[in-house]
């Protein structure tokens, strides 16, 4: 299930629409909204453009576009296809509902609350996703998130993980170089096996030939 989900400008942090479930308690859902923030506070221009935090019962999903963050809470059961699925039918919808204004300097906080109806609907759509009819239409429709970043809310908030790209694009490098350390090891090993291989072969036989010849 989802259980809310916020709009919120990039540069600034302004949040400009959000939405909660509002069939069930939101008390339990207090410590993660303050993870949502802290989480929204960490995102910048170099960040991964979408990952998921686990974070107990509960996943955060986040999707960076267009200048804006989206950002879903999440049962950790609900498909994390799904949820990156809905964020980006919410980007569509609110690009082409308010592309034009999100940049303006004078917005207020929630300036796009109206916006709370669209998600209502595409959220009631995507939790009645188990049913055949509506896994039917999302199929086509749904992403491999293979390669989505996942982290820990411990290792995020409290041992100062980044979800900075720089950060997967070193670990992938420094794999990288690893790999290709090994693989000039072994060219540099055929090589000198090819250039000395003749030479050695070639001494071997003079050797026995010496042998042979006067020492037999």
């Amino acid at each position: 299930m989802i259980r809310s989900t916020t709009i919120v400008r990039l540069n600034d942090k302004l949040p400009l629409a959000a939405s909660t479930d509002d069939s069930q308690d939101q008390s339990d859902l207090a410590k993660y909204t303050t993870e949502e923030k802290e989480i929204i506070r960490k995102l910048n221009g170099t960040s991964e453009p979408r990952a998921s935090i686990e974070s107990g019962p509960y996943n955060h999903h986040y999707l960076i576009a267009n200048g804006l963050i989206y950002i879903t809470i999440c049962e950790k059961s609900y498909p994390r296809k799904l949820a990156f699925t809905y964020l980006d039918e919410l980007d569509r919808e609110f690009i082409n509902s308010y592309g034009h204004r999100i940049d303006q300097p004078d917005l207020r906080p929630f300036a796009f609350i109206n916006f709370d109806n669209f998600i209502q609907k595409t959220k009631r759509v995507y939790e009645d996703s188990r049913t055949s009819v509506n896994l039917d239409k999302l199929n086509s429709e749904l992403q491999d998130v293979t390669r989505v970043m996942t982290k820990n809310i411990e290792d995020l908030l409290y041992r100062g993980d980044s979800l900075d790209r720089m950060t997967n694009l070193s670990s992938s490098l420094r794999a990288e170089s690893s790999k290709y350390r090994k693989a000039a090891k072994q060219i540099n090993f055929d090589a000198m096996i090819r250039q000395y291989a003749p030479v050695v072969g070639a001494s071997l036989i003079f050797v026995f030939l010496v042998y042979w010849i006067f020492l037999r």
